[in-house]
């Protein structure tokens, strides 16, 4: 009988660990949702459609520039050195800058 207390227990308290995880997991989930949600915003705010279409064609291709992108473009409005909407002029030598240029291979015939 002990034995049966003693697996009844072990059962309860991992069944009472899972729940807990699960629930952690949940709000980092939602969490992460919300920041989503507000990088949005303020990208749809500080960027004009056009490029804002950019930035979701180059997302679908290349979704680590696109981060780092926002990323950058979110530090300069949170200390306030951007004044004006970027368009995709901008946007263009932004990304320009950010991704490596490719390489070009030549080959020469003998």
């Amino acid at each position: 009988m002990t034995n049966n207390n003693e697996l009844d227990a072990l059962r309860q308290k991992k069944l009472q660990e899972l729940q807990v995880k699960a629930q952690q997991e949940v709000a980092a989930q939602e969490q992460a949702k919300q920041v989503e949600a507000q990088r949005a915003l303020v990208m749809r705010q500080i960027l004009t459609p056009e490029a804002r279409e950019r930035l979701a064609n180059l997302r679908m291709t290349r979704p680590d520039a696109v981060e780092q992108v926002e990323n950058q473009l979110l530090m300069l409005v949170q200390s306030g050195r951007l004044s004006q909407q970027i368009d995709d002029y901008t946007l263009r030598q932004i990304l320009r800058k950010v991704m490596p240029s490719k390489r070009e291979i030549k080959i020469e015939r003998r």
